[in-house]
């Protein structure tokens, strides 16, 4: 009976603390919550950078799928569900002289009849009600991040600022964790050895005490990241400035971060002449290599006709050990199907942005 006590007395810590733990499908729920977090538009280049029409302010339908990575259809389906929320943070849909305007002003080159344009804010409104989009997710996460960190940080005063003044090891989540892990788990341990009658329910209790420690942690190592020194994070807009590069450009761009990781005799081929190959070297441990760069707008794919020319290039006329398709675009499912066939890497347009802001590229190791 005494083991039984003890074991139902931890439960309600257990289901409190499974609660108090952060969930981003708050905002795909709460109206209030989203408009509570709708300023922080910044957290968009955080996640991925969001390239913009030449007006600088406002983007396509197809322009937000790419950033999102799911279908057109997706983001009308969105639209149709929530129309009045998203025109109230900026979606429009122009038509007539009004959309005549717009070109004329920002340069686009349209002949549809109508064209519907996001804002910034319509772009995040979306990330909080888009549920079947990984960069979504993680745009959410990242607000609510920001929003439990504006929460637990204390007020910067510099008349009461000393060395007793909380910092990132005082925080409410690691000291939990902590608790978790050196007393409420070792404690369970003890019990589950001695127990016979309840060791089921004990099993279970601990393993539930283990996953909210796991998501604390994984809750401060983000915390940790957004806090670091800002030379430590990816550049917001790092896609950005590679949309606004030249052919050549982009080229010198990817032959650089070759260069960057460790990759010799890297020579730059673009042109009438490459032969379908824009780059050629060798790898770190000496293979043969070859490169394909497509800077495509973000809205376009890259396709499996694409794909199939660059092989017969790659693995015929340069022998290459390593194929890359680089683009700042996404694939097709057809082209990604292709390049597994064919032995090419396909970079696409969030693999480019890591790679880009310091992760090294597997294929090159």
């Amino acid at each position: 009976m005494g083991h039984r006590s003890s074991a139902l007395a931890v439960r309600p810590d257990h289901e409190q603390m499974e609660q108090n733990v952060i969930n981003e499908a708050a905002l795909l729920e709460s109206k209030t919550l989203r408009d509570s977090a709708l300023e922080r538009t910044d957290v968009l280049d955080r996640v991925k950078a969001l390239s913009l029409l030449p007006d600088g302010m406002h983007v396509t339908t197809a322009m937000v799928a790419a950033y999102f990575q799911v279908g057109i259809k997706a983001i009308r389906s969105l639209v149709v569900d929530h129309r009045e929320e998203l025109e109230a943070n900026g979606y429009r849909v122009l038509t007539g002289s009004e959309l005549s305007s717009f070109k004329e002003l920002s340069g686009i080159q349209s002949r549809t009849a109508s064209l519907a344009l996001f804002s910034r804010r319509a772009v995040l409104n979306v990330a909080m009600l888009l549920r079947d989009s990984e960069v979504a997710r993680q745009v959410r996460t990242y607000l609510l991040d920001m929003e439990y960190l504006a929460r637990t940080q204390p007020v910067d005063n510099p008349v009461h600022r000393d060395a007793a003044s909380p910092s990132l090891d005082d925080r409410i989540d690691q000291r939990i964790s902590h608790v978790l892990g050196k007393t409420v788990v070792p404690m369970f341990n003890a019990l589950i050895e001695t127990s016979s009658e309840h060791r089921q329910e004990l099993i279970a209790l601990r393993a539930g005490v283990q996953r909210i420690e796991r998501r604390l942690q994984q809750h401060n190592a983000r915390l940790q990241r957004l806090e670091g020194p800002r030379e430590n994070r990816p550049l917001a807009g790092v896609m950005a400035s590679m949309d606004a590069m030249n052919g050549r450009e982009f080229e010198e761009h990817v032959a650089q971060l070759l260069r960057r990781d460790g990759c010799t005799a890297v020579v730059v081929r673009g042109g009438g002449g490459d032969r379908g190959v824009d780059i050629t070297g060798r790898t770190p441990d000496g293979r043969h290599l070859a490169v394909q760069c497509k800077r495509f707008a973000p809205y376009v794919s890259v396709t499996s006709s694409h794909v199939q020319k660059f092989i017969g290039s790659a693995k015929v006329l340069y022998k290459a050990d390593v194929a890359l398709y680089v683009a700042t675009c996404p694939f097709t499912r057809d082209a990604m199907n292709v390049a597994a066939d064919g032995g090419v890497t396909p970079v696409d347009r969030s693999m480019l942005e890591a790679w880009s802001s310091g992760t090294e590229l597997p294929a090159l190791s």
